[in-house]
C-alpha cells in the first residue's frame, strides 16, 4: 500500500492523460465520420474500428482512474466502500466509463452516430464536472462552458488527425482532396475554439502576470501555450499543403501525411502537459510562496565555472546522524514521507550530477552534428555510445545512499521505488544506446527500428512534463521545474524532427529537420551543464 500511496501522484497525472487522449480521439472520430468523411468510403471500417477501440480504451481509464483514487482514499483516510463510491470524482469517472462503453458499444452499428455524439456530449459535459472549472467559487458558469468548448475544440482537431491520415492513404482523387478541404474547415474551427476558451480559462486561473511565471501551474501552462505554438505551425504548414493538393498531389500528400503524424505526437503531449495541470492548483490561489522573476532569472542565468568538483559524500544530509538531519513535517502528496532539510552538500552534489550529465549530452549532439561532415562521419556516427557512460556515470551518481558510493546494498534498495525507478531508467539508457548504436551502423535491419529512437525520445520528454518534485517548499519546486520544463519542450522538438527526418522525402524540409534534432540536443547539453539549484 505504502508503495502505491508514494507512486499514485505520477500515476494519476499519467492516467489523466491517457483518458484525455482516448476521450479526444473518441470525439475526433465522431465529428470526423460525421462531417469530414463522404459517405460510403472504404475507411469508413477502419476509422469505425478506431473509434470504438478508443472508447473501450476511455471506458478502461476511467475505471482505472476510479479504482486507483478509491484505493488512495482507502489507504489514506480508511473510508468505507459505500463512501468510497460516494466520492464526486469516483462517481464522475464510473459515469463517463459508462458513457464510454455505450459510446463503443452503439459506434459498431452503421447508423447510430446521433445517439453517439449525444452520449459524447453528455460524457463531455459529466467530464468537466471534475475540473478546476466546476470547483471556482465565482463565473463557474461561464468557466463550465468555456472548458466544455476547450474540450471540445481538442478533440475535434487533434482527435480528428488520426482518421484524417486514415483517409489520405486509403481514398484517391477528388474524395481525397473534399475531405482534406472539410477537415482543414472542422480544424480552423476547432482551434479557434481551442484558443478562444483557453484565454478565458488563463486569465481567470492565473489571474495576474506574476503568477504565469511565479508558480508551477503558470510554467506549465506556458509550456501548454509553446506545445500549441508548434502545433499551429505544423498546422499551418498541412493547410498550405491542402490547398495546394491539386497541382501537385503525390508530393505534397506525403508531407501532409508526415506532418500530421507529427501533429499527433506533439499533440498528445499537449494532452499530458494539460493533465498535469489538472493536479496543480491555480496560479492565482496561490498568492503565497511565489518566486520572483528577478529569483527565476538568478536560477536560470549561465554561470561559470560549473560545478565540476564533487562534495565530499560524508557532508550530505542522508550520511549524517539522525539528530543532525531534521525531518520537515510539511509535505503534499498523499503517503509521501517527509524529506530532510537539503543542506549545501546536497545541492552541490545534485548540480554536480547535472553537470556531468550535460557534458554527455552536449557530446552527443555535437558528434550527431559532426555526421554531416563526410571526414568525420565514420567516427561520429558511433555517438550512441556515449549513452554507456552516461549511464554509468547515472549508476555511481544517481542514488548517493546505495552501493557502492552509500552503505546500503544494490539488492536491497530495490525495494525504495525511487530508487528501483532510477536503476530501470539505467537500464534503459544501456539497451537504448546499444540498439541506436546497430542501427546507426545498419546491423539492425527491421524497418521500425530507426524510429525506436525519437519516439523514446520524444515520449521521455512527454513525461518530463508530468514529473512532479513534491518538495515542501512551492517556491523551490517553481525553480526546479522552470529548469526541466525547457528540457522537455527541447526533447519534444529533437524527437519529432528526428521522425520527421525519417519519415520526409529528400527536400528542404528534411534536411532542416536532419539539423534540428542534434542541435537540440547540443541545447539540451548546454541547460544541464549550466543547471543551478541556488
Amino acid at each position: 500500500m505504502q508503495l502505491f500511496l508514494e507512486l499514485y501522484g505520477f500515476l494519476s497525472v499519467t492516467l489523466r492523460g491517457f483518458i484525455v487522449a482516448a476521450q479526444s480521439l473518441t470525439l475526433g472520430g465522431l465529428v470526423f465520420l460525421a462531417l469530414a468523411l463522404p459517405a460510403g468510403q472504404a475507411c469508413e471500417r477502419p476509422s469505425r474500428r478506431l473509434l470504438v477501440w478508443s472508447a473501450r480504451g476511455l471506458c478502461l481509464g476511467e475505471i482505472l482512474a476510479a479504482l486507483s483514487l478509491m484505493v488512495m482514499l482507502r489507504g489514506t483516510l480508511d473510508l468505507s466502500i459505500g463512501q468510497l463510491l460516494g466520492a464526486d470524482a469516483v462517481i464522475v469517472d464510473l459515469v463517463v466509463a459508462g458513457l464510454a462503453g455505450a459510446i463503443a458499444f452503439f459506434a459498431r452499428g452503421c447508423a447510430s452516430m446521433r445517439v453517439c455524439a449525444m452520449l459524447c456530449a453528455v460524457m463531455l459535459a459529466v467530464q468537466v464536472g471534475a475540473t478546476h472549472a466546476a470547483s471556482r467559487p465565482d463565473r463557474a458558469a461561464t468557466l463550465y462552458v468555456a472548458e466544455f468548448a476547450h474540450m471540445l475544440g481538442v478533440g475535434v482537431w487533434i482527435g480528428g488527425i488520426p482518421y484524417f491520415i486514415i483517409a489520405l492513404a486509403q481514398i484517391r482523387g477528388d474524395g481525397r482532396r473534399l475531405v482534406a478541404a472539410r477537415f482543414s474547415a472542422m480544424s480552423i474551427g476547432s482551434v479557434a475554439l481551442l484558443i478562444g476558451a483557453g484565454t478565458y480559462m488563463a486569465v481567470d486561473y492565473v489571474g495576474e502576470p506574476a503568477a504565469l511565471y511565479g508558480t508551477s501551474y503558470g510554467v506549465m501552462l506556458c509550456a501548454k501555450i509553446a506545445l500549441l505554438g508548434g502545433l499551429l505551425l505544423l498546422g499551418g504548414l498541412n493547410f498550405l499543403a491542402v490547398r495546394r493538393l491539386r497541382s501537385d498531389p503525390s508530393t505534397l500528400l506525403s508531407r501532409t501525411r508526415r506532418f500530421a503524424e507529427v501533429e499527433i505526437g506533439v499533440g498528445l503531449t499537449a494532452i499530458f502537459c494539460a493533465a498535469s495541470l489538472t493536479s496543480l492548483p491555480p496560479a492565482r490561489d496561490l498568492p503565497e510562496d511565489r518566486a520572483t522573476l528577478a529569483e527565476i532569472v538568478q536560477r536560470v542565468k549561465p554561470s561559470w565555472p560549473v560545478q565540476l568538483e564533487s562534495p565530499d559524500h560524508a557532508s550530505l544530509s542522508t550520511s549524517l546522524p539522525a539528530s543532525a538531519a531534521p525531518r520537515d513535517p510539511r509535505a503534499f502528496a498523499a503517503g509521501e514521507d517527509a524529506a530532510p532539510p537539503r543542506n549545501a552538500a546536497d545541492i552541490a552534489w545534485s548540480e554536480y550530477n547535472h553537470h556531468w550529465a550535460g557534458l554527455f549530452v552536449l557530446l552527443m549532439g555535437a558528434l550527431a552534428l559532426a555526421e554531416h561532415i563526410p571526414l568525420l562521419a565514420p567516427v561520429a556516427r558511433h555517438w550512441p555510445l556515449t549513452f554507456l557512460g552516461l549511464a554509468l556515470f547515472l549508476f555511481l551518481r544517481a542514488d548517493e545512499t546505495v552501493w557502492p558510493l552509500g552503505n546500503l546494498g544494490l539488492i536491497e534498495s530495490l525495494s525504495d521505488p525511487e530508487i528501483a525507478q532510477h536503476r530501470l531508467f539505467i537500464s534503459l539508457i544501456i539497451l537504448f544506446g546499444l540498439f541506436e548504436w546497430r542501427v546507426r551502423l545498419g546491423r539492425l535491419k527491421n524497418a521500425f527500428a530507426p524510429y525506436v529512437f525519437p519516439l523514446t525520445t520524444a515520449v521521455a520528454a512527454a513525461f518530463l512534463l508530468t514529473h512532479s518534485h513534491g518538495l515542501s517548499n512551492p517556491k523551490e519546486e517553481l525553480l526546479i521545474e522552470v529548469s526541466h520544463t525547457p528540457l522537455a519542450l527541447i526533447g519534444v522538438a529533437a524527437g519529432w524532427s528526428r521522425w520527421l527526418e525519417l519519415r520526409l522525402d529528400d527536400g528542404p524540409a528534411r534536411r532542416i529537420a536532419s539539423f534540428v534534432w542534434p542541435t537540440a540536443f547540443v541545447l539540451a547539453g548546454l541547460l544541464l551543464l549550466f543547471y543551478r539549484e541556488s
